[in-house]
Protein backbone atom coordinates (compact mmCIF):
# COMPACT_ATOMS: atom_id res chain seq x y z
CA UNK A 1 0.00 0.00 0.00
CA UNK A 2 1.30 2.94 -0.92
CA UNK A 3 1.52 5.91 1.57
CA UNK A 4 0.35 9.60 0.50
CA UNK A 5 1.11 13.31 1.79
CA UNK A 6 -1.26 14.98 -0.29
CA UNK A 7 0.29 18.80 -0.63
CA UNK A 8 -2.57 21.16 -1.62
CA UNK A 9 -5.27 18.70 -0.70
CA UNK A 10 -8.60 21.22 -0.97
CA UNK A 11 -6.95 22.37 -4.72
CA UNK A 12 -8.02 21.36 -7.86
CA UNK A 13 -5.95 18.43 -8.41
CA UNK A 14 -5.47 17.64 -4.65
CA UNK A 15 -9.46 17.02 -5.43
CA UNK A 16 -8.97 14.94 -7.78
CA UNK A 17 -6.09 12.67 -5.94
CA UNK A 18 -8.38 11.94 -3.32
CA UNK A 19 -11.13 10.85 -5.65
CA UNK A 20 -8.28 8.59 -7.06
CA UNK A 21 -7.58 7.16 -3.86
CA UNK A 22 -11.08 6.59 -3.50
CA UNK A 23 -11.18 4.65 -6.44
CA UNK A 24 -8.39 2.27 -5.58
CA UNK A 25 -9.19 2.20 -1.42
CA UNK A 26 -6.86 -1.05 -1.08
CA UNK A 27 -3.51 0.64 -2.59
CA UNK A 28 -3.28 3.93 -0.83
CA UNK A 29 -3.26 5.49 2.63
CA UNK A 30 -3.23 8.97 3.04
CA UNK A 31 -1.05 9.93 6.04
CA UNK A 32 -1.05 13.35 6.01
CA UNK A 33 -2.53 16.45 4.15
CA UNK A 34 -1.46 20.30 3.69
CA UNK A 35 -4.11 22.57 2.90
CA UNK A 36 -4.88 26.65 3.60
CA UNK A 37 -7.62 27.48 5.18
CA UNK A 38 -10.98 25.78 3.60
CA UNK A 39 -12.42 24.51 6.61
CA UNK A 40 -15.46 22.73 5.59
CA UNK A 41 -13.29 20.98 3.67
CA UNK A 42 -10.65 19.98 5.73
CA UNK A 43 -12.89 18.47 8.16
CA UNK A 44 -14.50 16.50 5.67
CA UNK A 45 -11.43 15.26 4.31
CA UNK A 46 -9.89 14.14 7.78
CA UNK A 47 -12.98 12.50 8.96
CA UNK A 48 -12.51 10.49 5.18
CA UNK A 49 -9.48 9.85 5.29
CA UNK A 50 -8.16 9.50 8.80
CA UNK A 51 -4.86 11.32 8.17
CA UNK A 52 -2.03 11.16 10.96
CA UNK A 53 -0.83 14.73 9.90
CA UNK A 54 -3.01 17.71 8.78
CA UNK A 55 -1.31 20.81 8.22
CA UNK A 56 -3.58 24.20 7.73
CA UNK A 57 -2.52 27.96 7.00
CA UNK A 58 -2.34 29.60 10.42
CA UNK A 59 -3.72 29.23 13.81
CA UNK A 60 -7.11 30.57 13.14
CA UNK A 61 -7.64 28.24 10.75
CA UNK A 62 -6.70 25.00 13.10
CA UNK A 63 -8.86 26.52 15.91
CA UNK A 64 -11.66 26.36 13.56
CA UNK A 65 -10.83 23.13 12.31
CA UNK A 66 -10.24 21.74 16.02
CA UNK A 67 -13.72 22.97 16.46
CA UNK A 68 -15.99 21.20 14.32
CA UNK A 69 -13.42 18.22 14.71
CA UNK A 70 -14.16 17.45 18.28
CA UNK A 71 -11.97 14.35 19.46
CA UNK A 72 -9.25 13.55 16.81
CA UNK A 73 -6.64 11.60 16.33
CA UNK A 74 -4.85 13.49 13.68
CA UNK A 75 -2.59 16.13 14.41
CA UNK A 76 -3.18 19.67 13.18
CA UNK A 77 -0.15 22.13 12.34
CA UNK A 78 0.46 24.83 11.10
CA UNK A 79 2.50 27.07 8.29
CA UNK A 80 5.63 26.00 6.80
CA UNK A 81 6.46 23.51 9.84
CA UNK A 82 3.24 21.98 9.26
CA UNK A 83 4.00 21.31 5.46
CA UNK A 84 8.00 20.60 5.87
CA UNK A 85 6.20 17.74 8.55
CA UNK A 86 3.70 16.48 6.44
CA UNK A 87 5.81 16.50 3.32
CA UNK A 88 8.92 14.45 5.90
CA UNK A 89 6.69 12.54 7.79
CA UNK A 90 8.52 8.61 8.81
CA UNK A 91 5.39 6.90 7.65
CA UNK A 92 4.72 8.59 3.96
CA UNK A 93 6.65 7.15 1.07
CA UNK A 94 4.66 9.20 -1.97
CA UNK A 95 4.50 13.33 -1.88
CA UNK A 96 1.97 14.29 -3.68
CA UNK A 97 3.41 17.81 -4.63
CA UNK A 98 0.05 20.03 -5.83
CA UNK A 99 0.30 23.78 -4.38
CA UNK A 100 1.09 26.30 -6.69
CA UNK A 101 3.42 28.51 -6.30
CA UNK A 102 6.74 28.45 -4.64
CA UNK A 103 5.34 28.31 -1.09
CA UNK A 104 6.27 23.76 -1.96
CA UNK A 105 10.05 24.54 -3.22
CA UNK A 106 11.21 23.81 0.64
CA UNK A 107 9.19 21.53 1.46
CA UNK A 108 9.37 19.61 -1.45
CA UNK A 109 13.20 19.61 -1.29
CA UNK A 110 13.32 18.19 2.10
CA UNK A 111 10.67 15.30 1.14
CA UNK A 112 13.55 14.46 -1.65
CA UNK A 113 16.24 14.35 0.79
CA UNK A 114 13.98 12.32 3.08
CA UNK A 115 13.88 9.83 0.25
CA UNK A 116 10.11 10.24 -1.09
CA UNK A 117 8.74 9.60 -4.06
CA UNK A 118 7.32 12.81 -5.98
CA UNK A 119 3.91 12.67 -7.75
CA UNK A 120 4.61 15.82 -9.26
CA UNK A 121 1.72 18.95 -10.30
CA UNK A 122 3.61 22.00 -9.18
CA UNK A 123 5.44 23.40 -12.05
CA UNK A 124 7.26 25.76 -10.15
CA UNK A 125 9.16 23.18 -8.12
CA UNK A 126 11.38 22.68 -11.75
CA UNK A 127 10.62 26.22 -13.22
CA UNK A 128 12.16 27.95 -10.11
CA UNK A 129 14.86 25.33 -8.88
CA UNK A 130 15.27 22.60 -11.23
CA UNK A 131 19.32 22.22 -11.51
CA UNK A 132 19.13 21.92 -7.76
CA UNK A 133 16.08 20.04 -7.68
CA UNK A 134 17.29 17.35 -10.14
CA UNK A 135 20.43 17.11 -8.58
CA UNK A 136 18.88 16.32 -5.22
CA UNK A 137 16.48 13.49 -6.81
CA UNK A 138 19.71 11.61 -8.40
CA UNK A 139 21.30 11.69 -5.12
CA UNK A 140 18.27 10.61 -3.52
CA UNK A 141 17.52 7.79 -6.39
CA UNK A 142 14.25 8.37 -6.07
CA UNK A 143 11.49 8.54 -8.30
CA UNK A 144 9.57 11.37 -9.70
CA UNK A 145 5.86 10.75 -11.89
CA UNK A 146 4.69 14.03 -13.36
CA UNK A 147 1.02 14.56 -13.13
CA UNK A 148 0.62 17.09 -15.97
CA UNK A 149 -1.30 15.81 -18.76
CA UNK A 150 1.48 17.03 -21.26
CA UNK A 151 4.54 15.26 -19.40
CA UNK A 152 1.94 12.12 -18.22
CA UNK A 153 1.57 11.85 -22.10
CA UNK A 154 5.32 12.45 -22.88
CA UNK A 155 6.52 9.81 -20.27
CA UNK A 156 4.00 7.60 -21.45
CA UNK A 157 5.51 8.31 -25.44
CA UNK A 158 9.01 7.62 -23.71
CA UNK A 159 8.34 4.40 -21.90
CA UNK A 160 10.45 1.42 -23.70
CA UNK A 161 12.26 4.11 -25.92
CA UNK A 162 15.50 5.33 -26.44
CA UNK A 163 16.07 9.28 -25.43
CA UNK A 164 19.02 9.19 -27.82
CA UNK A 165 16.34 9.05 -30.71
CA UNK A 166 14.24 11.82 -29.79
CA UNK A 167 14.33 14.61 -32.14
CA UNK A 168 11.71 16.87 -30.15
CA UNK A 169 8.82 17.32 -28.01
CA UNK A 170 5.82 18.81 -28.63
CA UNK A 171 4.00 20.31 -25.97
CA UNK A 172 -0.39 20.45 -27.10
CA UNK A 173 -1.80 23.79 -25.79
CA UNK A 174 -5.47 24.23 -25.93
CA UNK A 175 -4.66 28.01 -26.35
CA UNK A 176 -7.46 28.87 -23.77
CA UNK A 177 -10.07 31.06 -23.78
CA UNK A 178 -8.87 33.82 -26.14
CA UNK A 179 -7.41 32.04 -28.98
CA UNK A 180 -9.37 33.49 -31.52
CA UNK A 181 -9.80 36.86 -29.45
CA UNK A 182 -7.61 39.24 -31.70
CA UNK A 183 -4.74 40.86 -29.77
CA UNK A 184 -6.31 44.56 -29.78
CA UNK A 185 -9.05 43.27 -27.81
CA UNK A 186 -7.01 41.11 -25.17
CA UNK A 187 -6.62 44.35 -23.03
CA UNK A 188 -10.25 44.69 -21.94
CA UNK A 189 -10.73 40.91 -20.97
CA UNK A 190 -11.77 40.57 -17.47
CA UNK A 191 -10.78 37.60 -14.91
CA UNK A 192 -14.33 36.26 -15.96
CA UNK A 193 -13.82 35.91 -18.93
CA UNK A 194 -10.11 34.80 -19.04
CA UNK A 195 -11.10 32.06 -15.93
CA UNK A 196 -13.81 30.21 -18.57
CA UNK A 197 -11.41 27.81 -19.68
CA UNK A 198 -13.00 25.51 -22.82
CA UNK A 199 -12.17 22.39 -22.08
CA UNK A 200 -10.25 21.87 -18.84
CA UNK A 201 -11.68 22.24 -15.18
CA UNK A 202 -8.53 23.82 -12.97
CA UNK A 203 -7.88 26.39 -10.25
CA UNK A 204 -7.82 30.18 -10.90
CA UNK A 205 -3.64 30.89 -11.38
CA UNK A 206 -3.56 27.75 -13.78
CA UNK A 207 -6.60 29.05 -15.41
CA UNK A 208 -4.68 32.44 -16.03
CA UNK A 209 -1.42 30.88 -17.24
CA UNK A 210 -3.41 29.15 -19.70
CA UNK A 211 -5.38 31.80 -21.22
CA UNK A 212 -1.67 33.79 -20.95
CA UNK A 213 -0.12 30.39 -22.53
CA UNK A 214 2.29 30.93 -19.17
CA UNK A 215 1.41 27.72 -18.35
CA UNK A 216 2.70 26.50 -21.75
CA UNK A 217 6.28 28.36 -21.12
CA UNK A 218 5.91 26.20 -17.37
CA UNK A 219 5.91 22.88 -18.89
CA UNK A 220 8.35 24.10 -21.21
CA UNK A 221 10.92 24.26 -18.54
CA UNK A 222 9.88 21.18 -16.28
CA UNK A 223 9.90 19.17 -19.39
CA UNK A 224 13.49 20.31 -19.73
CA UNK A 225 14.28 19.15 -16.34
CA UNK A 226 12.32 15.70 -16.25
CA UNK A 227 13.64 14.71 -19.89
CA UNK A 228 16.49 15.53 -20.12
CA UNK A 229 15.64 17.73 -23.64
CA UNK A 230 17.22 20.78 -24.96
CA UNK A 231 15.07 23.78 -25.05
CA UNK A 232 15.58 24.10 -29.20
CA UNK A 233 13.87 20.45 -29.03
CA UNK A 234 10.64 21.18 -27.19
CA UNK A 235 7.90 22.91 -29.37
CA UNK A 236 4.67 23.94 -28.07
CA UNK A 237 1.39 23.46 -30.70
CA UNK A 238 -2.13 24.78 -30.51
CA UNK A 239 -4.55 22.20 -30.16
CA UNK A 240 -7.99 23.24 -29.24
CA UNK A 241 -9.36 20.41 -28.91
CA UNK A 242 -7.46 18.65 -25.86
CA UNK A 243 -7.31 15.50 -26.83
CA UNK A 244 -3.73 14.93 -27.91
CA UNK A 245 -2.02 15.90 -24.59
CA UNK A 246 1.65 15.78 -26.17
CA UNK A 247 3.68 13.77 -28.90
CA UNK A 248 6.77 12.78 -29.18
CA UNK A 249 8.73 12.91 -32.40
CA UNK A 250 11.60 10.36 -33.36
CA UNK A 251 14.42 10.95 -35.30
CA UNK A 252 12.75 8.45 -37.85
CA UNK A 253 10.14 10.98 -38.45
CA UNK A 254 7.54 9.10 -36.23
CA UNK A 255 5.58 10.67 -33.74
CA UNK A 256 4.17 8.46 -30.40
CA UNK A 257 1.31 10.75 -29.32
CA UNK A 258 -0.84 10.54 -25.82
CA UNK A 259 -4.86 10.51 -26.57
CA UNK A 260 -7.23 11.16 -23.63
CA UNK A 261 -10.56 12.93 -22.10
CA UNK A 262 -9.75 16.30 -20.91
CA UNK A 263 -9.60 14.42 -17.12
CA UNK A 264 -7.02 15.17 -14.63
CA UNK A 265 -7.85 11.92 -12.73
CA UNK A 266 -6.37 10.40 -15.56
CA UNK A 267 -2.72 11.10 -15.19
CA UNK A 268 -2.78 11.58 -11.72
CA UNK A 269 -4.04 7.33 -11.57
CA UNK A 270 -1.30 6.70 -13.88
CA UNK A 271 1.55 8.60 -11.65
CA UNK A 272 0.26 7.20 -8.14
CA UNK A 273 0.16 3.56 -9.73
CA UNK A 274 3.49 4.22 -10.93
CA UNK A 275 2.71 3.70 -14.49
CA UNK A 276 0.66 0.84 -14.36
CA UNK A 277 -2.27 0.43 -16.40
CA UNK A 278 -5.54 -0.09 -13.92
CA UNK A 279 -8.85 0.23 -14.73
CA UNK A 280 -10.44 3.87 -15.68
CA UNK A 281 -13.28 4.47 -13.31
CA UNK A 282 -13.75 8.13 -14.87
CA UNK A 283 -14.19 9.37 -18.55
CA UNK A 284 -12.98 7.81 -22.09
CA UNK A 285 -13.11 9.37 -25.14
CA UNK A 286 -15.70 8.30 -27.89
CA UNK A 287 -13.95 8.74 -31.48
CA UNK A 288 -17.35 8.76 -32.99
CA UNK A 289 -17.95 12.26 -31.38
CA UNK A 290 -14.42 13.59 -32.62
CA UNK A 291 -15.25 15.35 -35.84
CA UNK A 292 -12.13 17.41 -36.42
CA UNK A 293 -8.48 17.45 -34.55
CA UNK A 294 -7.12 20.91 -35.30
CA UNK A 295 -3.29 22.52 -34.60
CA UNK A 296 -1.85 25.77 -34.99
CA UNK A 297 2.03 27.30 -34.36
CA UNK A 298 1.06 30.01 -30.95
CA UNK A 299 1.39 33.42 -32.05
CA UNK A 300 4.12 35.06 -29.42
CA UNK A 301 3.29 38.08 -30.05
CA UNK A 302 -0.29 37.72 -28.99
CA UNK A 303 0.78 35.34 -26.47
CA UNK A 304 4.13 36.82 -24.85
CA UNK A 305 4.15 34.85 -21.57
CA UNK A 306 5.11 31.73 -23.31
CA UNK A 307 8.20 33.73 -25.50
CA UNK A 308 8.91 35.38 -21.91
CA UNK A 309 9.59 31.37 -20.24
CA UNK A 310 11.56 30.13 -23.47
CA UNK A 311 13.86 33.38 -22.63
CA UNK A 312 14.18 33.03 -18.89
CA UNK A 313 14.92 29.08 -19.61
CA UNK A 314 17.90 30.04 -21.89
CA UNK A 315 19.03 32.22 -18.99
CA UNK A 316 18.95 29.73 -16.22
CA UNK A 317 20.20 30.60 -13.11
CA UNK A 318 17.63 32.53 -10.80
CA UNK A 319 16.04 33.37 -13.80
CA UNK A 320 13.37 30.95 -13.46
CA UNK A 321 12.32 31.83 -10.08
CA UNK A 322 12.10 35.64 -11.29
CA UNK A 323 9.60 34.27 -13.93
CA UNK A 324 7.47 32.37 -11.67
CA UNK A 325 7.11 34.87 -9.14
CA UNK A 326 6.39 37.45 -11.18
CA UNK A 327 4.01 35.91 -13.26
CA UNK A 328 2.34 34.74 -9.72
CA UNK A 329 2.08 38.32 -8.55
CA UNK A 330 1.11 39.60 -11.72
CA UNK A 331 -1.71 37.04 -12.00
CA UNK A 332 -3.26 37.46 -8.65
CA UNK A 333 -3.41 41.28 -9.22
CA UNK A 334 -5.39 40.25 -12.35
CA UNK A 335 -7.70 38.56 -10.48
CA UNK A 336 -8.06 41.48 -8.14
CA UNK A 337 -8.46 43.71 -11.14
CA UNK A 338 -5.40 45.78 -10.02
CA UNK A 339 -4.27 45.37 -14.13
CA UNK A 340 -5.55 44.35 -17.00
CA UNK A 341 -4.60 41.22 -18.91
CA UNK A 342 -2.02 42.30 -20.91
CA UNK A 343 -0.41 43.58 -18.27
CA UNK A 344 0.62 40.62 -16.80
CA UNK A 345 3.26 39.64 -19.44
CA UNK A 346 4.55 43.41 -19.22
CA UNK A 347 5.08 43.48 -15.49
CA UNK A 348 6.95 39.65 -15.86
CA UNK A 349 9.17 41.35 -18.81
CA UNK A 350 10.30 44.33 -16.53
CA UNK A 351 10.94 41.59 -13.64
CA UNK A 352 12.85 39.80 -16.07
CA UNK A 353 14.79 42.56 -17.40
CA UNK A 354 15.96 44.33 -14.04
CA UNK A 355 17.18 40.56 -13.08
CA UNK A 356 20.92 39.16 -12.75
CA UNK A 357 20.32 35.92 -12.74
CA UNK A 358 22.49 34.00 -10.61
CA UNK A 359 24.00 30.65 -11.96
CA UNK A 360 23.94 27.42 -10.01
CA UNK A 361 21.82 28.94 -6.81
CA UNK A 362 20.95 27.41 -3.79
CA UNK A 363 17.88 27.10 -2.47
CA UNK A 364 18.79 30.21 -0.22
CA UNK A 365 19.28 32.12 -3.49
CA UNK A 366 16.10 30.60 -5.38
CA UNK A 367 13.96 31.90 -2.34
CA UNK A 368 16.17 35.33 -2.30
CA UNK A 369 15.01 35.71 -6.28
CA UNK A 370 11.90 34.93 -5.21
CA UNK A 371 11.43 37.53 -2.64
CA UNK A 372 12.85 39.46 -4.96
CA UNK A 373 10.79 39.59 -7.72
CA UNK A 374 7.88 39.70 -5.55
CA UNK A 375 8.99 43.17 -4.01
CA UNK A 376 9.78 44.43 -7.30
CA UNK A 377 6.24 44.51 -8.39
Amino acid sequence: MKKLAVLGSTGSIGKQTLEVVLAYPSSFNVVALAAKDEVDLIVEQIKKFSPKIVSVADDATKSKVEAALGKTNTKILTNSEGLLAAATDPAVNTVVVAIPGSLSLTPTLEAIKAKKDLALATKEILVAGGDLMMEEIKKAGIKVMPIDSEHSAIYQCLAGEDKKKVKKIILTASGGPFLNTPVEKLAAMTPKEALAHPTWKMGPKITIDSATLMNKGLEVIEAHYLFGIDYKNIEVIIHPQSVIHSMVEFVDGSVMAQLGPADMRLPIQYALLDGKRAQNFFKRIDFTKLSTLNFAKPDLNKFQCLKLAYEAAKKGGTAGAVLNAANEVAVKQFLGKKIGFMQIAEQVKAALDKHQSKANPTIEDILAADKWAREAN
